[in-house]
């Protein structure tokens, strides 16, 4: 478990300025490494779109990595550490992460196809899609993790309980998609939720490969696998080809499955689980409390 070490230097700025000048930065500095690609031709083929999006990714996560390292190491004056970069010993943390999307995926696409909130209609597989997205989904969620989890929810739980941290970064995350394609306000709450789960490891771990796997997984089962959309966007063909009887609550839409009550469901589900799997107090209060009734 991460433990904070004693600050010798006091931050140059209070942590909400700094949390406020990190978006900003990373805005910027993504906008001027972004800006070359808008003056090449745009990609046809899959193969060069799946390229182009997995470099426009890369230097998303460039941006963002860069900009926490600056303001962890000069503004915050905190240990760069603490983001939670470190792989060493992780690799269990990797597996634990795509296996539990993966369980909760079985159980959402179970329920989803039990209730008649989904129909499989074809099955195809196109091995570029298949592993291109992979690719893209991991580039994808390593930025967000870094951005939201390594950096914000981090130096949240420096000054604040973590799991009022947790909460925080969680509405932010959720907020940052506000302007996604076919976006719901109960979507929002469901990436609101989301982000709960994706941070819940963070915050006795202070290491970001388990909600990086997690996310990772968590992406591409559900798009380029399963085949809802994912967080309101269809980038990538599908194993399967799903039909909606009907937009409704159960199947999440336009959106995909995050804007589904059953997504609502697992989240809470998988937060309340990591939660129990780390917080020995957690454990410990359930276990007065159905002792106490036996007595």
């Amino acid at each position: 478990m991460y433990e904070t070490s004693p600050q010798s230097t006091k931050p140059l700025v209070p942590i909400w300025a700094s949390l406020v000048l990190y978006m900003i930065s990373c805005v910027v500095v993504m906008g001027v490494l972004m800006s070359p690609l808008y003056f090449l031709p745009k990609p046809e083929s899959m193969a060069a779109r799946i390229g182009w999006q997995c470099l426009q990714s890369l230097i998303s996560l460039t941006s963002v990595t860069a900009c926490a390292i600056f303001f962890t190491k000069v503004l915050d004056r905190r240990p760069v550490s603490s983001i939670g970069f470190s792989i060493k010993g992780r690799w269990k943390d990797c597996i634990a992460g795509f296996m539990f999307a993966t369980v909760l995926y079985v159980i959402g696409f179970g329920l989803s196809l039990g209730l008649g909130a989904v129909e499989i209609t074809s099955v195809q597989f196109n091995g570029l899609a298949f592993f291109g997205s992979l690719l893209f989904y991991f580039i994808a969620a390593s930025m967000e993790e870094v951005m939201m989890r390594g950096y914000f929810q981090g130096l949240l739980m420096t000054k604040l309980n973590r799991f009022a941290s947790l909460a925080i970064a969680s509405l932010v995350f959720s907020l940052l998609h506000a302007f996604n394609d076919n976006v719901t306000f109960f979507s929002l709450f469901n990436l609101f939720l989301a982000g709960l789960l994706l941070g819940a490891s963070y915050m006795y771990t202070r290491n970001l490969w388990f909600p990086i796997v997690l996310h990772t997984a968590w992406n591409w089962i559900q798009g380029s696998v399963l085949g809802f959309g994912v967080s309101g966007s269809n980038m990538f063909p599908s194993v399967l080809t799903l039909n909606l009887p009907e937009p409704n609550i159960l199947n999440g839409g336009s959106f995909g499955f995050e804007g589904s009550i059953i997504c609502s469901f697992l989240c809470m589900l998988g937060t309340v689980a990591i939660i129990y799997y780390y917080d020995k107090s957690f454990r410990s209060f359930k276990f007065r409390r159905t002792s106490s009734r036996l007595l």
